[in-house]
């Protein structure tokens, strides 16, 4: 029986986790899904007899040594800041190793190392790292075998909450780790656009925006994520003119999430003083500029951002209730901290919830003397707030990718992300039994 080790059994593992219980027995596998919860991984496992939940702490390197050692593959869904010592016990006992993660400046330095090993250290194999770069691979492919020349890639990708199910006028809800939204877009972005580098700095993101219409979906807002640069390599797309990779939301949210962002409240970096008795209201009196006015908050936080109290981003800040004279009761916390418990709250994936993901690529390139744009879209839905489109969509292509390795079907080693045609090819036909597939749609320009 070959065993799989899963490290972590957060929110993004619940479909990954019933991919292996549902082929174990034709597989031959038994899945030991391991966290700092035992209960959770109990929920996770069901009791289903090819499952195995343990408590599992990953600072204890006597027993991360231990049990790395007892199976044939492992996948780490933990945080991408706690892949590295996972990775080191892979390459010690020469086991290959799956993560959802961006692939870091330490995980990138033990390419060597894992070369030498002859291990596979498979990263950015989820979403969105992941299923972006297969699905656009696929068409890169196919344009540079049929002697096109690529001149434009977009990309955008967004978490968002089924329109069923959309109750708030943000229309958002949590699917993934809500400390990760709340942080988004810190730094500055990068990217090429028309041969000319262009940089975003993080207090002026949320205002550029672009307008992405998905047929069937309407219209999103398109931020740029924080590095579209570097996958110029990572595509073999070193000369494109313009290459930018971003992310979703639905229309008027970015406008409103800048309010967050110039009032200061998205800073993660110091600890408020009394935050735990503190209102929302008094916190976000605090940031506002001094002033004798005995206007109403709204109205001189209207009059900060430079708009009207009736105002669409405005109305956005007070649904929240971050303006209402309400104990924030969080000690030593943070200002993201605060948003985020705040945010928790309202922004709630309800069990009978479904979540959307929705991605969507835009090639242009030249074939034949002619010009050429084509999109590629997906749109999936989730079936509730367990089994959600991001579980499905981060957890499902990590299984696939597990299960071609344990089948001897890839012959990759080294630091490595899903951009080979022999991971890409059938991870992608795969995944269309799941409901996840893209429609293509081209179009000539002049």
């Amino acid at each position: 029986m070959r065993k799989i080790l899963l490290i972590g059994a957060g929110r993004s593992s619940s479909s990954l986790i019933k991919y292996f219980l549902e082929n174990a027995q034709n597989e031959n596998w038994q899945l030991i899904v391991a966290d700092v919860s035992e209960d959770l991984a109990q929920k996770k496992v069901l009791g289903h007899p090819a499952g195995k939940a343990i408590r599992f702490d990953i600072q204890n390197a006597k027993e991360l040594n231990e049990i790395v050692a007892s199976v044939d593959i492992v996948i780490s869904m933990l945080p991408a800041h706690m892949h590295l010592p996972v990775a080191m016990e892979c390459l010690k006992n020469k086991k290959n190793l799956v993560t959802a993660s961006y692939v870091s400046p330490e995980m990138h330095a033990l390419h060597e190392r894992a070369m030498q090993a002859g291990v596979l250290l498979l990263n950015e194999c989820g979403l969105d790292p992941g299923l972006d770069h297969m699905s656009a691979m696929m068409v890169f492919d196919e344009v540079k075998k049929n002697g096109g020349n690529l001149t434009s890639f977009r990309s955008y990708t967004g978490g968002l909450v089924a329109p069923e199910s959309n109750d708030n006028p943000w229309g958002y809800k949590f699917s993934w780790n809500p400390r990760n939204v709340i942080l988004a877009g810190q730094g500055t972005a990068r990217f090429i656009e028309s041969g000319g580098y262009k940089y975003i700095p993080y207090n002026r993101l949320f205002t550029e925006i672009e307008n992405i219409h998905v047929d069937g979906m309407g219209d999103f807002d398109g931020y740029a994520n924080r590095d579209s640069l570097s996958y110029r390599k990572t595509y073999q797309l070193e000369n494109i003119p313009t290459m930018v990779r971003g992310t979703l939301r639905q229309s008027g949210f970015c406008k409103a999430w800048n309010v967050f962002i110039q009032l200061g409240l998205t800073d993660d970096t110091y600890i408020l003083e009394d935050s735990e008795h503190l209102t929302y209201k008094i916190l976000v009196e605090a940031y506002l500029p001094a002033t004798t006015s005995q206007l109403p908050i709204v109205d001189r936080l209207a009059a900060f951002m430079n708009t009207s109290r009736d105002s669409k981003e405005i109305q956005l800040i007070q649904w929240t209730g971050i303006l209402d004279e309400k104990v924030i009761g969080q000690p030593r916390a943070t200002p993201a901290q605060v948003l985020q418990k705040l945010l928790e709250e309202k922004w709630l994936l309800k069990e009978e919830d479904k979540d959307m993901i929705v991605m969507q690529h835009q090639f242009q390139y030249e074939l034949k003397q002619r010009k050429y744009l084509q999109t590629s879209s997906l749109v999936v839905k989730g079936e509730s707030a367990v089994y959600t489109a991001m579980a499905k969509t981060v957890g499902i292509p990590v299984a696939i990718a597990a299960k071609l390795i344990l089948n001897g079907k890839v012959s990759l080693k080294g630091v490595q992300a899903p951009i080979d045609q022999t991971l890409y090819a059938p991870i992608l036909e795969e995944l269309k039994k799941y409901g996840i597939s893209f429609v293509e749609k081209r179009t000539e320009f002049v």
